[in-house]
């Protein structure tokens, strides 16, 4: 489940409490328990997977996958992997590190690990949404934010995509923590 941690230190983890926080910001926040057999469990758990593995997880999940990609309008998914090996951890986090905003939505789906979410609050202040798995996030166009895995930086995810250009970043000037 979500957790919103404020400025202050303060930990939220009452979903509607997170939700009425980033109403501002048009962000849609769900939860979704997909159940998993113990193959699906067990793939999940490795850090690299085969492009035959993660067709069988799309494929495992299709029908709630293909569900979220009718709900937002979305035109295709694919499975985003990346592990502390990974040969494009470096430049992914630091793409993504920064306040940035997209000319598309961005929507992401927690299959496992985790994630951090960064936005800045109507009155300046900046919050930090933790994701983990099964959690769903919908970030309108031009919603300022950041992203970066968690700490073990073990993340699988379903991307969702509403546009061609995809999640091309737009870098603002907003300092991350200030």
């Amino acid at each position: 489940m979500a957790t919103l941690k404020l400025n202050n230190g303060e930990i939220i983890t009452e979903s509607s409490q997170i939700k009425d926080i980033l109403a501002p910001f048009l962000i849609q926040l769900d939860h979704y328990n997909l159940e998993e057999s113990s193959f699906c469990s067990s793939l999940l758990a490795q850090d690299v997977l085969s492009y035959l593995e993660k067709d069988h997880i799309s494929q495992l999940h299709q029908c709630e996958f293909d569900f979220i990609k009718l709900q937002g309008d979305y035109f295709c998914y694919d499975l985003f992997v990346l592990h502390p090996g990974s040969p494009n951890l470096y430049t992914q986090t630091k793409t993504y590190s920064r306040y940035h905003t997209h000319e598309d939505a961005e929507a992401l789906y927690i299959l496992s690990g985790e994630a951090i979410f960064g936005f800045v609050l109507p009155d300046g202040n900046q919050v930090q949404l933790l994701l983990q798995a099964h959690d769903f996030i919908h970030i309108p166009p031009r919603c300022e934010h950041w992203f970066s895995p968690a700490a073990s930086l073990n993340i699988k995810a379903i991307r969702y995509f509403s546009g061609a250009r995809g999640w091309m970043p737009e870098y603002t000037n907003t300092e991350v923590g200030a």
